[in-house]
């Protein structure tokens, strides 16, 4: 392919960074039951993405009762937005006969990609970035239990691989990825986890809070800008206060509806002449005040 057309499938944010194997296999074996007599979907993938193996090779032993899969065409002129765009009106139609979509969408179209999947009611368990969290469209639904983060730990790092013809044409490079080379071959490094809505297990299980806020208050100062207290730490939770606290994006790893409300995110808090990254704003379920 010429450069040119590698321009052309960068402009149509065709997604050819491939998902690895290993990583697939660790997050999908926690769903096998759900595929029993299912329908998948892998609707950004095409014959030789690791979803399609994956699924070809365990279609069997996961009782699937059909396995659909679509991508990109890449032509002589190009990239085919026509046919394989999961907004194509045939990958429409698959979608619609579908019951659980699994793949890796272009993290570009993430927000759009999603809100398909909720007009369609689609289960679903795909990659993400962690950043999406926050996204004002995928917030309220990750806050109404609508979505969640998967089983995969959040500070796991997630490898793509990168095909040689992207490094050669030098398209590679992204802000928002590190590109490596690991035995021979060119990877991205990049701050992904997994995302679904089918109901997590992992979400019934309390979080031990081991740490008191009234021995040590000066472990938790306010916000200047934000009525909360820094929780810099998911493990440093207070077990004795009812208030609202900031904790990092990363706490979406122990998140359980039943023992914490998820209120809002904040852009950054700020603790004096610092500031602190992104932070979800919690609070215990219980008592709704406190006295500090």
């Amino acid at each position: 392919m010429s450069v040119e057309n590698l321009q052309a499938a960068k402009a149509a944010k065709a997604d050819e960074f491939y998902t690895q194997l290993e990583d697939i296999e660790r997050e999908l074996k926690h769903y096998r039951a759900f595929f029993s007599g299912k329908i998948v979907y892998c609707n950004c993938d095409d014959n030789s993405s690791n979803f399609v193996k994956y699924f070809k090779e365990h279609f069997d032993e996961l009782g699937l009762k059909k396995l659909l899969y679509s991508g990109y065409k890449i032509t002589p002129s190009g990239v085919d937005k026509s046919t394989g765009d999961f907004r194509s009106a045939e990958c429409i139609e698959l979608l619609k006969e579908a019951d659980v979509v699994v793949t890796n969408p272009p993290f570009s179209l993430f927000r759009e990609f999603v809100a398909q999947l909720m007009h369609y009611q689609k289960f679903f368990v795909i990659l993400g970035n962690k950043n999406a969290i926050t996204y004002k469209e995928i917030f309220p639904l990750i806050q109404k239990n609508k979505m969640f983060v998967g089983y995969t730990s959040m500070s796991k790092e997630i490898y793509f691989h990168v095909p040689q013809k992207y490094i050669d044409a030098g398209l590679a490079a992204n802000k928002d990825r590190t590109i490596v080379k690991i035995e021979g071959e060119y990877v991205s490094r990049s701050a992904s986890i997994w995302f679904t809505n089918i109901p997590l297990k992992k979400q019934n299980e309390e979080l031990p809070l081991v740490c008191s806020y009234y021995e040590n208050p000066e472990r938790y100062p306010k916000y200047d800008n934000y009525d909360a207290i820094e929780v810099s730490k998911t493990a440093d939770i207070p077990c004795d206060y009812f208030g609202e606290m900031g904790v990092p994006i990363t706490f979406m790893d122990k998140y359980n509806p039943a023992q914490f409300e998820l209120l809002k995110y904040i852009r950054g808090g700020q603790l004096g002449k610092r500031w602190t990254y992104k932070r979800l704003i919690i609070r215990q379920r219980g008592l709704k005040s406190t006295s500090t």
